[in-house]
């Protein structure tokens, strides 16, 4: 129940959300897919949480890991941060809190003390769901926001079709063959063509500019 509730609260938020309801399927996601963020419950079956955690950190996993669970001694807190977990809260909690923490844990790896994403002219505020260009907001569907979001965390790099298919649907989603492109193709209406940039055989960048007056 909690699980589910969690999973609802962070869709709701935007995010995409994969459930895994044992250790053993916690170490096959993680080594299978790329996740921004992994919230770990210590108390899993067939493996222990902090067993799961210490393997992502043996085997080099830098993924920001928030450890919810309902150990409340100190001791098991200290333990768990010492396996290398990035946050910790404590069963029950409020899910709006949960999703704060996992922004700001998100806004950490990314190096950015603002909560506010901004490229170029193009800002993107992804507590309000607003995004404003060049001080105009512009009005973009739930997977538009999503796509541009995930392009706007990585703007120092490339994302390819399968990496913003991985990040802006989960695993229950019913994803069509050019449903990336279709979205794409949408927000370059919405923010100009040169806004978004397609890297022939690699991937899209996220560019903020709009294209120089003729």
């Amino acid at each position: 129940m909690v699980a589910a509730a969690v999973k609802k609260g962070l869709a709701g938020a935007g995010f995409a959300v994969d459930w895994v309801q044992d250790g053993h399927a916690a170490e096959l996601a993680a080594a299978t897919s790329v996740y921004d963020l992994a919230i770990l419950d210590l108390g899993l079956p067939r493996k222990d949480g902090l067993a799961v955690l210490g393997e992502l950190r043996k085997a080099g996993n830098r993924i920001p890991v928030l450890v919810a669970t309902a150990r409340d001694a100190v001791q098991d807190r200290i333990q768990g941060l010492n396996a290398g977990a990035d946050d910790y809260l404590l069963k029950p909690f409020d899910v709006d809190e949960l999703v704060a923490r996992v922004r700001a844990l998100l806004r950490r790896a990314a190096g950015s003390g603002s909560p506010v994403l901004t490229v170029g002219a193009i800002s993107l505020d992804p507590v309000g769901r607003r995004v404003m260009q060049e001080g105009h907001e512009v009005e973009l569907s739930a997977r538009e926001f999503a796509i541009l979001e995930a392009l706007m965390r990585k703007s120092d790099g490339v994302m390819s079709r399968a990496e913003l298919e991985e990040a802006v649907y989960d695993w229950d989603s019913s994803i069509g063959s050019n449903a990336v492109e279709v979205h794409l193709h949408k927000l370059r209406r919405k923010l100009g063509s040169h806004a978004i940039r397609n890297i022939r055989g690699v991937g899209y960048r996220v560019d903020g500019t709009r294209p120089p007056p003729c």
